[in-house]
């Protein structure tokens, strides 16, 4: 399953679990920013700023778990069928419609995808790149085909580059924490720079993951409760839902 994942220099205070508790507190928060906008578009862009914890964290994380997962294949199938349950709720969401809807006489079908779509994604191009059957350069042809699948996902390529170069570079600290930050920082300032610096500065929150945990984050896998394993799973297309009707209702 590769090699043995270097341990961090310094040991945080929470273990990976905790992480992911905290960084699903961001998601939840990143996702009702919008119902704050008329209170205050400050406040709305600094829980977006807290948001952009998620996507990131969560992909390293998939990175990581290549190396320690007993069955990659079975991890592989999970994030296929959560991606799938998730995909009305997160268009729902999104976009107030079903997955289809009617336009001009036509029945249209909406293709984008949640975050859980990205990060099947990024597990499918770390597989692609631990084949050996698969020429290197076949490799790379196979990645960019992902990355490109991606672009109708939450976070995009990010998630699929930055999973697989935590994998890639997972005994080389300096390289991980470089290619995994620049894949996530060089898309969100050429964002700001084209959206402009006022509406969209807190892309910027993606700078926060890499000190999360490198500071805070042990490299410790915590309780083994099923609970942990399965709660990201169930909660994230239930609080989409959830939140989908209210936003739908209350907003407009």
């Amino acid at each position: 399953m590769g090699n043995a994942l270097a341990k961090p220099v310094k040991q945080g205070i929470f273990n990976r679990n905790q992480i992911k508790y905290i960084v699903i507190i961001a998601m939840v928060t990143d996702h009702i920013a919008g119902f704050f906008y008329s209170v205050s578009p400050f406040l709305c862009a600094c829980m977006h700023l807290i948001g952009r914890l998620t996507g990131p964290t969560m992909a390293y994380f998939v990175g990581e778990g290549y190396s320690y997962t007993k069955d990659v294949g079975n991890y592989q199938k999970r994030l296929a069928l959560f991606a799938l349950i998730s995909w009305p709720a997160f268009v729902y969401f999104e976009f107030g419609s079903l997955l289809l809807h009617f336009e001009n006489g036509l029945v249209l079908l909406n293709p984008y995808q949640s975050v859980i779509f990205t990060l099947f994604l990024g597990l499918s191009a770390i597989r692609i790149w631990e084949s050996p059957r698969l020429k290197k350069a076949v490799k790379i042809i196979y990645i960019v085909l992902l990355c490109l699948l991606s672009c109708i996902g939450d976070w995009a390529f990010m998630d699929v580059l930055g999973s697989l170069f935590v994998h890639i570079y997972r005994n080389r600290p300096k390289a991980r924490w470089t290619a995994f930050t620049l894949t996530f920082l060089i898309p969100n300032v050429l964002l700001i720079l084209y959206t402009g610096f006022h509406s969209s500065w807190f892309q910027l929150g993606v700078l926060l993951v890499p000190l999360m945990l490198i500071f805070l984050y042990n490299g410790q896998r915590g309780s083994k409760a099923r609970i942990h394993k399965w709660f990201f799973y169930l909660f994230y297309p239930a609080h989409l839902a959830v939140l989908g009707l209210l936003k739908w209702v209350i907003l407009w």
